[in-house]
């Protein structure tokens, strides 16, 4: 429950009845910059309306009081409960105390401020209960977590209690928040096979989305373009990628998974098949039904399977997410009844094409789940054969907006993506359809809603790199993300929510976040004319 701005920092929080503000100096300045009658006091302090809630994305409850409390910018860390250290809380601790204090040249500087004009207590200490010493970072983990915040002159202590430590990032709470319990939100800006994506341009992805509070990134990370990744069992895969400098070592994924954990989030590795998957003969040729017709992979040779069955192995080396993304989509099965030796084996076993498919994809999750993995399969499966399919399997939506409530209806989870409102690479969806889009539109029941577990924004590559995929995903992610945060009855107005979703805005460009304007119709445009952040 937190907004962070460059000159103030509003936390509006739920037992105190009060308001918490951080006063912030430019550097070599001795000038506050404040608010004083709703007009400008200095040239880049915004007017900072009393009625107004700042936070982003708001939490499941949260109240607003009168009074104004000050933040020491030596704010203190103490760690209670079932664990008294958490290396990871604590490194999350320092750096959203850099983020917030980001202009502050002096340690005492809001002492200073508090004897010149309130007198009062300053917020001196933050203590956190921690109810489980579980830092397992999984699906299903209890992410709820409740702030209190005293009003001035009580206490110079405020309280955060966490289920468990899931890094102060994802909650964005280090001072804020009330009480927030939502399905997990999904960001899929990673597509490293239609552009390779440097490995800090990921994290700054991961970064970005714990501010919006996304908790599990979606990593396609290979398809019909290239094969960006090192597999150990089969090392000439990656002779697929577009060059020997576009590519990722295991390492290199050892080290975005564990950058995402210590910021609250899961990485859900994708690997495609049997369609999409034309880069993986480059190495193996063997793997294409012939040269000239690519995929589906030939489903009637064994190395197909011995090679899918290696990389599963070499990813579970590396990803300890529970759901493993296999893909399934868009399956042109043409190319095998095409293909003689193919179309053969077909029909030794009495299978069409299409049962050919289903066998495929079934044999695929079989080797997920030995591998102990739930496995994701896109619709397309489901619309298929969806009785075959194993029980586990998470669908995830992209296709049909009235899919949902047959999938729930048969015991299965899925994920939300449609792709009319929910897709990044749609230049001309604007955030507000991003934010209206509701999950769970006529699920009317608890156990209805439960097997939706999340929701996914997806960030297709074919026109989007490093230069232009942070102003493809920001803001309107985030009007996603508190859709998914938020319950409908406390954020519901796109009228009240554009200047709140303006200033989160500006907070990412604050931290080095190239996100777009707001107001463009188009997404990935730069502003129109001069003027304001705030404006734009």
């Amino acid at each position: 429950m937190v907004t962070l701005w460059r000159v103030v920092v509003i936390l509006l929080v739920a037992a105190a009845n009060l308001e918490v503000e951080v006063w912030g100096f430019r550097p070599k300045t001795v000038q506050p910059l404040y608010r004083s009658t709703g007009k400008w006091k200095a040239r880049h302090a915004h007017r900072v309306e009393k009625d107004q809630t700042w936070i982003w994305p708001l939490p499941a409850e949260w109240s607003k009081g009168e009074s104004t409390l000050l933040v020491d910018s030596q704010l203190e860390l103490v760690v209670r409960g079932a664990l008294n250290q958490s290396h990871v809380l604590e490194e999350s601790f320092e750096r959203y105390i850099a983020h917030i204090f980001v202009h502050l040249t002096e340690k005492d500087v809001v002492s200073k401020i508090k004897r010149r004009k309130w007198g009062g207590e300053t917020l001196q200490k933050l203590v956190v209960n921690v109810v489980s010493d579980d830092e397992t970072l999984q699906l299903g983990t209890d992410e709820s977590y409740t702030l209190q915040v005293p009003a001035e002159g009580k206490t110079s202590e405020a309280y955060l209690e966490l289920t468990r430590v899931r890094q102060i990032d994802k909650k964005s709470s280090v001072l804020f928040s009330a009480g927030c319990n939502g399905i997990w939100g999904v960001a899929g800006p990673g597509d490293t096979s239609r552009h390779y994506l440097p490995v800090e341009t990921i994290k700054k992805i991961i970064d970005s989305m714990a501010f919006a509070k996304l908790n599990v990134l979606h990593w396609h990370i290979v398809d019909t373009q290239s094969f960006p990744l090192e597999i150990p069992s089969y090392p000439d895969l990656w002779k697929g990628a577009y060059s020997k400098a576009e590519r990722y070592t295991m390492d290199d994924a050892r080290n975005i998974v564990e950058y995402a954990r210590r910021r609250g989030i899961n990485i859900m590795p994708e690997l495609d098949s049997p369609g999409h998957a034309a880069s993986w003969g480059v190495g193996y040729p063997k793997l294409w039904p012939s040269r000239d017709c690519q995929q589906p992979l030939d489903i009637s040779s064994k190395l197909t399977f011995e090679v899918i069955a290696g990389i599963l192995a070499d990813f579970r080396n590396v990803f300890p997410f529970k759901l493993m993304h296999l893909g399934g989509d868009e399956v042109d099965t043409s190319c095998w009844n095409n293909t003689p030796h193919v179309n053969d084996w077909l029909e030794k076993r009495n299978l069409s094409a299409h049962d050919g498919y289903a066998s495929f994809v079934l044999e695929v999750q079989k080797l997920a789940i030995a591998l102990d993995w739930a496995p994701v399969n896109w619709e397309e499966p489901f619309n298929e054969f969806g009785n075959l399919l194993h029980p586990d399997t998470v669908v995830h939506e992209w296709l049909s907006n009235d899919l949902v409530p047959k999938i729930i209806a048969t015991g299965r989870q899925c994920i939300v993506s449609n792709q009319d409102v929910w897709y990044l690479d749609h230049l001309d969806v604007p955030w507000e359809l991003f934010y209206l889009n509701e999950p769970l539109t006529d699920l009317n029941s608890a156990e209805q809603q439960r097997l939706v577990i999340g929701g996914e924004v997806c960030m297709w590559g074919e026109t989007a790199d490093p230069s232009d995929i942070e102003a493809t995903i920001w803001p309107r992610a985030a009007a996603a993300a508190e859709r998914l945060w938020s319950p409908v009855h406390s954020a519901n107005s796109t009228a009240t929510a554009r200047a709140r979703l303006s200033r989160f805005r500006c907070l990412l460009n604050e931290r080095g976040v190239g996100a777009g304007p707001v107001r463009n119709y188009y997404a990935r445009e730069g502003p129109y004319e001069p003027g304001s952040c705030y404006d734009q």
